[in-house]
């Protein structure tokens, strides 16, 4: 709790040598009071609701009480656990259902009618929850960048249509006439619970999002990592925690005790029983394999091949870390014999090796050979087996660069200021976005932990969507098709940032530009590359229906011979409807649309006529029959569409005459 107890100290400096900060009244004695049992007693400092439903500063009295007695001092029943003020709000915020929809914007995306990116502009609770039905358990990888606590703008609203100045008055961070009367947000709500509220309930619908072998990384620095890691503890259970990588990003000079120079990245999984090794080829060794092809265009000679290629080595040391003992050339390519032929324990292998010159066998190690009989045989049958000059020296397996996999190591470096020049340079040489998170590794990441070619990656906190783009980045360069879905809350650009001076209104808008401008990139790094540069916008609003609590039901023949009423939102087009049907009926947001021309009547037809949708009206029978023929699994269409009630009458039997397993629904 020492963030939360310094703030008494800063009260006592700022009121004790800046005049500029007197207040003119007399001291808080409660503050006081509060100030000398926190130094006494750390343990004690806790966090409640008042009686107005906020977060406030608290004292657990009953540890308190503990603390001053010489016996054990009854009270709350003890228990293993870890909890904080709202947490059981934020299960029930988890598990609540959500009337609203997402609506496509044509007009802002790249590509609608053919990519399988998507980018949902809203708050990511709620677009969360609607993901559920259709992403349910088949994202693979995830990762997010959430807010950090660190004391500075943290708003993240959890009602989406409320605007950012609306949550401020609400949690009373504004007055009525939209002053801040926060004046340092860290004394002023910046609590644990807070943050932890918000992360909670996201966290709790994005396991249910992961496929069994799906894996979330989440970035965070020092502030909330130990509470972090608590509460991916409850939601994903403590045996899938994979591991926690150490991000060396910057250099700090900052007069403290500890210089903090990294961030942390935690990495859950959905069952870690199902994870396969994360295994991947060596850019290291591919560095050396490519020295290698070049000296063997210029030489036959295999000793002048080890010759030229040690040297080379030699003088790359340093970049070649890990990789550099693959110095040896034969016939077959670069090797290393390092490979000890001794097992490391008692229980080896313990069969006799002749020596091909000598036809003596050779030494065994003391603890046996550590691979079977006939392992060695085989190996030996390809050539890669080095021999000693006689029967006194062990055999030893050669290594070939070309078998070389790298593995997931826990501690990155990389400066964080390149990703934010990277940035910088994408979008014309301003700094638009703070802190944007690093392409380099969140392709290492993906490659490690994302190694289906067409898996889903999803960021429900994108910020300037630095995950997109190493996503397309990983895809022009190795011919994979994995798709992203990015989630960012269109958080209004501050008036006088650069943001808003280069005519960026929100996030959002930074995000997707970034994404256009890395495709630019990509193209001219990767000249015949193919790969998705589009993205489909998508946006969260409330529900199409005039009735909020709407469901497409199932058909039942009478509903269209009663009397009818608008009940779909004049401001909405049939597309909007499409898509809210799209995410009631199980249709990936990302599936191939097509609108078809029947008898004067557009129908869409998704994922190639799994869903068929008509929402004109005066709907004739011979559109209906042409409908049928095509054989929907799913067709939806208006209630009040039919051209007559002679249409309604026919309209279930030209189904079950054509497509009798098609499911009718109406809107």
């Amino acid at each position: 709790m020492k963030n939360e107890l310094n703030l008494f100290g800063h009260y006592m400096e700022d009121t004790s040598h800046n005049m500029e900060n007197l207040n003119m009244q007399s001291r808080n004695m409660a503050d006081e009071n509060f100030r000398k049992l926190a130094e006494l007693f750390p343990n004690v400092v806790t966090e409640t609701i008042d009686e107005n439903g906020k977060i406030v500063r608290a004292i657990d009295k009953d540890i308190l009480l503990q603390e001053i007695s010489a016996k054990v001092v009854d009270g709350r029943d003890e228990r293993y656990q870890f909890t904080w003020p709202g947490k059981r709000e934020a299960i029930l915020a988890a598990n609540a259902p959500t009337t609203n929809t997402l609506r496509p914007c044509r007009e802002e995306s790249v590509g609608f009618d053919t990519t399988e990116n998507l980018y949902i502009e809203g708050d990511n609770l709620e677009v969360l929850k609607l993901l559920q039905e259709n992403y349910l358990g088949k994202v693979k990888l995830i990762y997010i960048d959430p807010p950090y606590n660190t004391g500075k703008e943290f708003v993240y609203p959890d009602k989406f249509a409320q605007s950012i100045t609306e949550y401020m008055k609400r949690s009373g961070q504004l007055d009525e006439q939209g002053n801040k009367i926060t004046a340092n947000t860290e004394t002023n709500g910046r609590f644990h619970s807070d943050w932890l509220n918000m992360m909670y309930s996201r966290l709790k619908i994005a396991r249910n999002l992961l496929k069994k072998d799906g894996v979330i990384f989440i970035s965070i620095d020092q502030n909330e990592v130990e509470n972090l890691k608590k509460i991916c503890n409850e939601i994903f259970g403590a045996s899938n925690f994979v591991g926690e990588i150490i991000w060396q990003s910057a250099t700090d000079n900052n007069p403290r005790q500890i210089s903090t120079e990294h961030e942390y990245i935690l990495c859950f999984a959905r069952d870690v029983n199902c994870l396969p090794p994360w295994l991947i080829e060596s850019d290291k060794a591919q560095k050396i394999i490519t020295q290698y092809n070049i000296i063997k265009n210029k030489t036959n000679d295999i000793a002048e091949q080890q010759k030229e290629l040690r040297k080379w080595i030699k003088t790359n040391e340093t970049d070649l870390k890990g990789v550099a003992h693959y110095k040896h050339v034969d016939e077959k390519g670069v090797y290393s014999n390092s490979t000890n032929s001794s097992n490391t324990k008692p229980g080896g292998y313990t069969f006799d090796i002749i020596h091909p010159i000598t036809g003596l066998p050779c030494a065994k190690p003391a603890f046996g050979w550590r691979w079977t009989e006939q392992t060695f045989w085989d190996y030996e049958k390809v050539g890669d087996i080095e021999w000693g000059k006689d029967e006194t020296t062990q055999p030893h397996v050669k290594k070939r660069i070309e078998t070389v996999r790298e593995q997931f190591k826990s501690i990155y470096y990389e400066d964080g200021r390149a990703s934010t020049k990277q940035l910088e340079q994408l979008l014309g040489g301003k700094k638009i976005f703070d802190n944007p998170k690093s392409v380099p590794l969140l392709s290492r990441i993906i490659g490690f932990a994302a190694q289906d070619d067409d898996c889903i990656i999803m960021d429900f906190f994108s910020g300037s969507a630095t995950t997109a783009h190493a996503v397309m980045e990983i895809n022009a360069k190795s011919g994979s098709h994995k798709k992203f879905i990015m989630v960012q809350l269109p958080e209004p650009t501050d008036a006088k940032s650069e943001a808003a001076k280069a005519g960026f209104k929100n996030i959002c808008e930074i995000g997707k530009e970034r994404i256009r401008k890395a495709t630019e990139l990509i193209k001219s790094t990767y000249h015949d590359a193919k790969f998705d540069d589009g993205f489909r916008v998508l946006k969260l609003d409330s529900s199409n229906m005039e009735q909020v609590w709407y469901t497409p039901a199932e058909y039942v023949e009478q509903d269209l011979f009663k009397d009818t009423v608008e009940n779909v939102k004049s401001s909405r087009s049939p597309e909007d409807l499409l898509f809210q049907v799209m995410l009631e009926l199980d249709c990936p947001l990302s599936s191939k649309i097509e609108i078809l021309e029947i008898n004067g009547k557009s129908v869409f037809s998704v994922s190639d006529g799994y869903l068929m949708a008509c929402f004109e009206k005066d709907v004739t029978d011979d559109v209906i029959s042409e409908i049928a023929q095509k054989k929907p699994h799913y067709f939806v269409m208006r209630d009040n569409s039919m051209a007559s009630d002679s249409v309604a009458v026919n309209f279930a039997q030209l189904f079950m005459s054509y497509s009798p397993d098609t499911i009718l629904k109406v809107y």
